[in-house]
């Protein structure tokens, strides 16, 4: 067995094992529906889920162009042709070439009932808000209006420093209704990260709240607005959304230009149209941002196009969503799954919007929105599950949860002890997915199936359409072995370019420095050779690479989470010259210590169910909790920069000298939610040494 092989054996879902859900008739899914149109409309004998991927990544042009058609796009002209001819996929290639449309009236022509619910918005502060589909229509044709009437056009960019609340969605859909570009980052973000990000893009109006609500308390928002409002000359119109009541607040000291919500629409034209600008597939929808903990955030444009035909393949087909769904999906609006989570709107799912923290005023408020607003579909990060184990809440004691039938997880991979946790203490009749992707495709490559089975530990399937392969080297894919995550075929929801990126360099250097052609996504995987299913093992320029050998953060996380007296924990590399140790940062439970007994029991468990390999070069324990992202992701890279600048400085000039020189970007502590945590890394002498 080769090193690669026996790292991933450690990982890979033992032979012969038994699914933890199975769905009851997969012939009654959407994904066995759409096979059977591609069944009869080509003269094909798909049979399979297996089948349908394998044809849906060998004729990327025939797929992608039966998803147009299967989820009902709305175009005011067709396509000349599927995809741009003779370009390589590191060149960007155009889909549906020719063809003009509208997201926004997309997702409004998806309206079956226009007096059901289409968003709920509640949360701390906030009483519960329903928006039915009929008044999501007339509020976003007056903000369109209103948006017009101060000058906006298609291709200006227009930001929200927003809470997750209906008026995002609806200044959102009103932007796209334009042809303007939707940009947001949620209110937990300092001004700092916020003009790191929107100074870049030059929005024409951005819109936010006067104050937020967060665990607990009240928090005026006035100060940070009007620091980030001062630094963007380029704002026409600064629109302030009062939160819970009426705004109190004198709104000239944010800006000359600002004003409320309810006089910012006043300015609509009651007798406008809403207008729907026909624009090409690739027309910019959404410029994301890369995490910024390592630089300059890159600003990430995604078509209007290709996010619609994605976001409707996911939602509509693999997951079965549509007009009796009610979507739930924990996010701040500066993650990329309040994108995700505003595109089942387009397939006509209702969302719930909530904002503030997901344990007040108790551990439960989540699961109690899910019986009271009926929820059919759950999503959260792996944080949130692991969070309520660790607080021993077990959501079906106290709630019936019978309209829930889909948990998504995503940020870091779902743990084999959380999928246990979900089928044993909240629903065993649930089909639980882990998803994975990211910001840079504003979607998923490997995700949720209702038609497949659920393993424990396991992403479910590889997305349809999706050319995913695992590679150990240039041209060498592999099946049970850890490798990178490759995309090989090009598809429709690549960024369209990036923000500023004269001649795509950034962009090439992103995705396609590291095997030339193929897309290098940076996560490292593996396919299970029996299951067909997806483990992935943590980034690959996070993972660790002791003497050369190479493996994930998740295998060893995975053998630590079942410590009762380890609360959370931390694994990077340290580079060491040519070479890297693996340390591993242990936060332990309440009234347990980090003991040599501790330390021990874990090396021989992880040499024994790893390899020696594996096992870190240093156990220490953090007092300071571990280093997280605003958005639940353990900060990994941050980390690793961190120690290896510590210890080289330390080698030419001492640990003083180290201590003292070696700081932490401050762009990178704008966007952690703890940014305190990393200051006791400076504390430790073993890592100089």
């Amino acid at each position: 067995m080769t090193k690669s092989q026996s790292a991933a054996a450690a990982t890979a879902t033992p032979s012969g094992a038994q699914p933890l859900w199975r769905p009851k008739d997969p012939s009654s899914t959407n994904t066995f529906k759409f096979m059977r149109f591609v069944n009869s409309k080509r003269g094909l004998t798909l049979d399979t889920y297996d089948e349908l991927y394998a044809w849906s990544v060998s004729d990327i042009e025939g797929f992608w162009s039966d998803v147009w058609e299967y989820t009902g796009t709305v175009f005011s002209k067709p396509y000349d042709s599927v995809l741009e001819q003779n370009k390589p996929m590191d060149e960007i290639p155009r889909w549906f070439v020719g063809a003009r449309l509208n997201y926004t009236e997309n997702v409004l022509a998806s309206i079956n009932d226009p007096k059901r619910t289409a968003l709920y918005s509640v949360g701390e502060g906030r009483d519960l808000r329903q928006v039915s589909f009929e008044q999501l229509r007339e509020q976003v044709r007056l903000c369109a209006s209103a948006m017009r009437a101060v000058g906006l056009v298609a291709g200006d960019r227009v930001a929200g420093y927003i809470p997750n609340i209906a008026e995002a969605v609806i200044a959102f859909l009103a932007a796209a209704s334009i042809g303007a570009i939707w940009s947001s980052t949620s209110t937990d973000f300092g001004s700092t990260a916020v003009l790191d990000r929107f100074v870049q893009i030059e929005p024409t109006i951005l819109f936010s709240t006067d104050a937020t609500g967060y665990n607990g308390k009240v928090h005026s928002h006035l100060e940070k607005l009007g620091t980030v409002a001062k630094e963007l000359p380029s704002v026409k119109k600064v629109v302030v959304i009062p939160f819970g009541g009426n705004c109190q607040d004198d709104l000239s000291d944010i800006s000359p230009n600002a004003c409320t919500w309810d006089e910012f629409i006043s300015g609509a034209d009651s007798e406008s149209v809403l207008e729907y600008a026909q624009l090409p597939f690739d027309h910019p929808l959404f410029i994301l941002f890369s995490s910024g903990t390592t630089g300059k955030p890159k600003c990430l444009v995604h078509s209007a196009g290709g996010l619609l035909l994605q976001h409707r393949k996911e939602h509509q087909i693999t997951q079965d969503l549509g007009h009796s769904d009610t979507m739930l999906y924990y996010t701040t609006t500066g993650w990329m799954m309040w994108n995700w989570l505003v595109g089942a709107l387009s397939v006509g799912t209702a969302l719930v919007l909530y904002e503030g923290s997901p344990f007040k005023p108790a551990i439960g408020t989540l699961w109690e929105l899910v019986d009271s607003l009926g929820v059919t579909a759950f999503g959260t990060s792996a944080k949130y599950i692991q969070t309520l184990e660790d607080l021993d809440y077990r959501p079906r004691e106290h709630n019936r949860l019978d309209t829930l039938k889909a948990i998504y997880s995503t940020a870091s991979p779902l743990k084999p002890n959380s999928f246990d946790f979900v089928y044993e203490h909240i629903k065993d009749d649930v089909c639980l997915s882990s998803i994975t992707g990211g910001t840079d495709i504003c979607s998923l490559f490997c995700g949720a199936n209702t038609s497949l089975p659920v393993y424990r530990g396991e992403v479910q399937t590889r997305g349809l359409g999706m050319a995913i392969e695992c590679w150990t080297g240039n041209s060498n894919p592999v099946i049970g072995e850890s490798g990178d995550m490759v995309c090989v075929k090009p598809f429709p929801c690549m960024p369209a370019f990036f923000w500023g990126d004269g001649g795509n360099k950034r962009y090439r250097s992103a995705y396609f420095d590291h095997y030339p052609h193929v897309w290098y996504h940076g996560d490292y995987m593996i396919i299970d050779k029996e299951t067909g299913g997806v483990h992935m093992l943590g980034r690959s320029d996070g993972t660790l690479n002791p003497a050369g050998v190479r493996f994930g953060s998740a295998e060893l996380y995975n053998i630590v989470d079942t410590y009762p007296e380890i609360a959370d924990s931390l694994v990077v590399g340290q580079r060491q010259g040519g070479d890297e140790r693996v340390l591993m940062f242990l936060q332990m439970a309440d009234g347990h210590g980090l003991t040599a007994e501790v330390v021990k029991r874990i090396s021989v468990h992880i040499r024994s169910q790893l390899s020696p390999r594996h096992v870190p070069a240093l156990i220490l324990e953090v007092n300071g909790g571990i280093p997280y992202t605003v958005n639940g992701k353990k900060v990994e890279i941050a980390v690793k920069k961190l120690v290896s600048d510590l210890y080289q400085v330390a080698q030419e000039f001492g640990a003083e000298k180290a201590i003292e020189t070696v700081k932490t970007d401050e762009k990178t502590t704008s966007t952690l939610a703890n940014p305190e945590s990393l200051l006791q890394f400076y504390a430790m002498p073993e890592l100089l040494k």
